[in-house]
């Protein structure tokens, strides 16, 4: 007589439960990988908005003390011919008049307003490459932020005997393909003013010094 041993049916159900455990920790795998590809690519956006912020900082104090250093001409606050430290200047934008002096082999500035000039020609030219869509103004304002919101806003007061610098750049960390309402709207800070350079991100009261 022949005997046959016939497959254990608690054997199969044994090895396809083992094979749903691996499907299910492969998807659960797969969950944590994606968290952290996503929590990753948060991280690098924060770190270059950080970045961003910081150099911005760094124009607007280097900007103050070309102003501080050539207080003679940026203690005027009547306009841009007189004082050409009053700009309002963003991306796309004609560069700044270059007053062609006080480089290697040309003569020196030998008027204020020729070095304000030569300060502004140059800082620009950083600001625009190092902050994308940069937008800069410094103006005679004696309320740089809205009354309601509290948000920083561009347009000038042009009174108060203080001179005020902002600078905004396009943000890419929040509503970069903003379009409509939501890449114009400057009444809220998650409507895309910020992302599109619609309000300042940073602002400065510059105090050149007196004239003496």
């Amino acid at each position: 007589m022949t005997f046959r041993i016939l497959p254990s049916r608690s054997f199969s159900k044994n090895r396809g439960f083992s094979l749903l455990e691996v499907l299910i920790s492969i998807v659960v795998l797969s969950f944590g990988v994606l968290g952290a590809a996503g929590l990753q690519a948060t991280s690098l956006q924060a770190n270059r908005e950080a970045r961003l912020q910081a150099t911005a900082a760094r124009f607007g104090e280097e900007l103050a003390e070309l102003m501080r250093g050539n207080k003679g001409v940026s203690i005027k606050t009547t306009n841009a011919t007189d004082n050409p430290y009053l700009i309002a200047l963003k991306s796309g934008d004609s560069d700044p008049t270059n007053p062609n002096c006080g480089y290697p082999g040309k003569s020196a500035c030998t008027t204020g307003v020729a070095i304000a000039q030569r300060d502004i020609y140059e800082w620009w030219k950083r600001v625009n490459t190092e902050l994308p869509g940069a937008r800069v103004s410094v103006c005679e304002d004696n309320s740089p932020y809205e009354t309601s919101s509290g948000l920083p806003q561009w347009t000038c007061s042009s009174s108060g005997g203080v001179l005020v610098l902002k600078i905004g750049w396009t943000r890419a960390n929040t509503l970069r393909g903003a379009t409509g309402t939501n890449a114009t709207s400057t009444t809220g800070a998650n409507s895309g003013a910020f992302d599109k350079a619609l309000r300042p991100g940073i602002v400065f009261t510059v105090t050149p010094g007196s004239s003496t």
